[in-house]
């Protein structure tokens, strides 16, 4: 269970801060929901508390974990030849893990790609989604701004 100020992680979404815990009426039926504010745009999420499992909603990590995901943003090995619907499922399967090591991963082994071989459209749009998850983690994780958070990771990616 999480509480009101808890830093959190909604996978596909990225991170965010519980504002507030509200009940909801939806379809006849009353829920109890966690309100979260994402630090991009201000959009909020409503989170229903009984499907914080399923959807895999979890605490920010430390800065010890975050010292791993720079090391992985700064390998260079890159990811074994697949076709790229193949990339893209499993891309798509990393970032719905909500686990920030596979989101660092793709968001490594895309833009590597990218330098290599331009991206197609759905891969960038890809890449820009797992850039954007792990930013906004990253920003709540060192209480930086997003323009810092996205230069740093900019230059662990050079």
């Amino acid at each position: 269970m999480f509480n009101i100020g808890d830093r959190v992680v909604y996978p596909m979404h990225g991170a965010g801060i519980i504002e507030a815990i509200e009940e909801r009426e939806v379809m006849g039926a009353t829920q109890s929901y966690y309100v979260m504010k994402l630090p991009f745009g201000g959009m909020k999420v409503m989170v229903p508390l009984g499907n914080v499992q399923n959807i895999g909603l979890r605490q920010v990590v430390g800065m010890a974990d975050m010292d791993r995901v720079f090391a992985i943003l700064k390998n260079r090995q890159k990811s074994p030849a697949t076709s790229w619907n193949r990339r893209v499922k499993a891309n798509m399967d990393k970032i719905k893990s909500g686990d920030i090591y596979e989101v660092a991963e793709v968001v490594r082994s895309l833009a590597l790609q990218d330098k290599e071989k331009k991206l197609s459209t759905g891969e960038r749009r890809l890449l820009e989604n797992a850039r954007q998850i792990l930013i906004s983690e990253l920003v709540l994780v060192q209480d930086i701004a997003e323009k810092n958070a996205e230069t740093l990771i900019k230059q662990l990616l050079e």
